[in-house]
């Protein structure tokens, strides 16, 4: 085959691939071409805080929650079937009593219900949620009930999902209870549509009703309608729904909800991490290739008149540098732990940025994380057992049990005491018993036996040989300037990698605790990555600069000056806290600050594990490059 022949070959596999990427779509939910007067569901979805200023709870609640008396399906609301992310996420999607068929419109005004009179304390309770700023959410045909918005930077619409359940009318909750639901959808030729926007229009009306309590008149006037806590109040529910044809083709219409917030932020966010990066490359670069090079060439250099010349510098600790640290046990493991999530994180933002976690595709990014974090178990166990027989550990059986139970353990009983304080609010968050119990059944069946399995492998292959022996007896360590003590050195060295991400965590805490969809994965992407590098170019320069001041107890202070950035990330969250977010209850605090530690900690063995392993490879590199007798 000439190369002619082959580069055209190459050509043609290319115009192929491009076709079929053409066609390509996020995947996760399949086109449903619906008839002319074919029913469309509406699925409703819990009640969560959607403040656009500062939330004020971050408890989410059931919309067929007895308290707040919705209309419910003549039939009683069914339960949809939802994916593992879908539940540990929040989701709790039902049926609901609203009547949408394609291409018909109401009336005006068609009444969805007329409710039992309202309890004084449901009634108090549906206004202190008014107050709070909550919102429903939806779902039709896979799209998310949203309401239009305008960007203020770029003057772009794009749809923010839910829609409110009351306002503050002269600083009274006025509750919405009547909606127009506003259709777009795409016609794609005879009856056949396909539906693109779900826009609601929510309205507060006190209607008339009657006395027997079973019907309602519309109310002609716009009064808003304020839920009395005097125990007899009913409430009158009503909606229009409208068609509004679009040109919005199906391929597309995510778009108008995957609207990234300022996007010139995200770019001097990326902008300002690589600069962070170039900075560190250039140090450890100056250090390598020059002061590395030079100690190195000394060190190997025999004088024709002398023997070897005097040890100086970091080579003074070439008999010390290898010695076991202390805990080489809880080292080991919390290495593989934080190996195992480097691995989860960087195939999950793979797979995300490739499209196959789109938001389409509801559930299906916790649900992928969650399997990820199962399957590499096998990393953690395999990288616990390397590192702990590396440094003499010979307890292994209990490396391979803690290696399996201690990490996995401390979050999973960390998430079931917080799931404890949702059910006591009676939040619709609190993940059921049947799904946790599924969630344990996953362990034992896929990440407990990968585990031992990694850890086996591990334990069979031989021991990592340093490059040069240890002494028996240790060297003295010499007083050590302030900045290189241990803690200073550590909180220094965990600040580069935050400021490489914070900017970037700031919108990532938005869309979690403002119920917002978060769609910058490139970005994020790009920002996993500089985090990675900055964490192994720290470590590695602030070891460096123990060793060359004779200080070899490197292994725990490469592992904590990375996992700093940790403790930094819960820092700030505190800051956010108080300036973000406006939460007056006690219950709606433990759940911040313990989602919030719990995030920290995965960070910082993430990020932990980045640093030990990145000083480990450098450590080896440059004392396996001298001679010593």
């Amino acid at each position: 085959m000439t190369i002619k022949e082959m580069l055209y070959r190459q050509l043609l596999v290319l115009a192929v691939l491009f076709g079929v990427s053409q066609a390509f779509y996020l995947p996760g939910v399949a086109p449903h071409d619906y008839a002319d007067g074919e029913t469309v569901p509406l699925y409703v979805n819990s009640l969560t805080p959607m403040s656009n200023s500062r939330v004020k709870s971050v408890i989410s609640y059931d919309y067929y929650f007895d308290r707040f008396h919705f209309c419910r399906p003549k039939d009683g609301p069914q339960k949809q079937t939802e994916s593992l992310g879908s539940i540990l996420f929040g989701d709790r999607i039902f049926t609901s009593p609203f009547e949408l068929k394609m291409g018909e419109e109401t009336s005006s005004c068609k009444l969805l219900c007329v409710t039992e009179p309202i309890p004084k304390e449901d009634a108090q309770f549906i206004n202190e949620r008014i107050a709070d700023d909550y919102g429903v959410n939806g779902v039709v045909d896979g799209l998310p009930i949203a309401y239009e918005v305008t960007d203020e930077h770029t003057s772009e619409n794009f749809y923010r999902i839910g829609f409110e359940l009351g306002t503050m009318a002269d600083t009274k909750p006025a509750l919405n209870n009547h909606f127009v639901i506003d259709i777009r959808y795409h016609k794609r030729g005879e009856n056949k549509n396909r539906v693109v926007g779900v826009l609601v229009y929510p309205y507060s009306r006190d209607h008339e009703i009657s006395a027997d309590g079973k019907s309602a008149k519309c109310s002609t006037e716009d009064v808003a309608f304020h839920l009395k806590e005097d125990g007899t109040d009913r409430v009158a529910y009503t909606y229009q729904v409208i068609w509004t044809p679009s040109k919005t083709a199906w391929a597309t219409r995510w778009d108008s909800y995957l609207h990234i917030l300022d996007p010139s932020i995200h770019w001097f966010s990326l902008v300002n991490s690589i600069v962070i990066v170039l900075f560190l490359t250039g140090m450890v670069a100056m250090i390598l290739l020059r002061a590395l090079h030079k100690d190195i060439s000394r060190y190997n250099a025999i004088d024709a008149q002398e023997d070897v010349q005097e040890d100086y510098g970091w080579k003074l600790v070439h008999g010390d540098v290898f010695r076991p640290p202390t805990r080489p046990m809880l080292l080991s493991v919390l290495v593989g732990s934080g190996s195992q999530l480097i691995a989860m994180t960087g195939l999950t933002l793979v797979f995300a940025v490739l499209g196959f976690l789109s938001p389409s595709n509801r559930g299906s990014l916790g649900t992928m994380m969650v399997i990820f974090f199962m399957v590499f178990s096998c990393i953690s166990g395999y990288t616990s057992a390397r590192i702990y027989k590396m440094n003499g550990g010979e307890a292994w059986k209990m490396n391979i049990l803690l290696s399996s139970t201690l990490f996995p353990g401390i979050i999973m009983g960390s998430l079931t005491g917080l799931n404890f304080f949702l059910i006591g609010s009676d939040s619709s968050g609190a993940v059921p018993f049947g799904t946790m119990l599924a969630v344990l059944g996953l362990w034992v069946i896929i990440a407990l036996p990968l585990n031992v399995t990694g850890s086996y492998i591990g334990f069979r292959k031989p021991r990592i040989e340093h490059p040069v022996r240890t002494n028996q007896i240790p060297r003295q360590i010499p007083d050590q300037p302030l900045y290189l003590r241990s803690i200073p050195s550590i909180l220094m060295g965990g600040i580069l990698p935050f400021c490489a991400i914070f900017i970037e965590l700031y919108f990532v805490m938005n869309s979690i605790w403002f119920h917002r969809i978060y769609y910058g994965i490139g970005f994020l992407f790009l920002v996993f990555g500089v985090l990675l590098l900055t964490c192994a170019q720290v470590t590695v320069l602030m070891c460096y600069f123990h060793l060359c001041n004779e200080d070899y107890h490197w292994s725990w202070r490469a592992f904590l000056t990375s996992a700093a950035c940790g403790f930094y990330v819960y820092l700030y969250s505190i800051l956010y806290y108080l300036t973000k977010l406006d939460i007056n209850t006690i219950t709606s605090t433990i759940l911040y600050l313990g989602y919030s530690a719990i995030i920290s900690v995965l960070l910082a063995l993430l990020t932990g594990a980045t640093g030990y392993l990145s000083c480990l490879l450098f450590v080896r590199k440059i004392f396996g490059s001298i001679k010593v007798d």
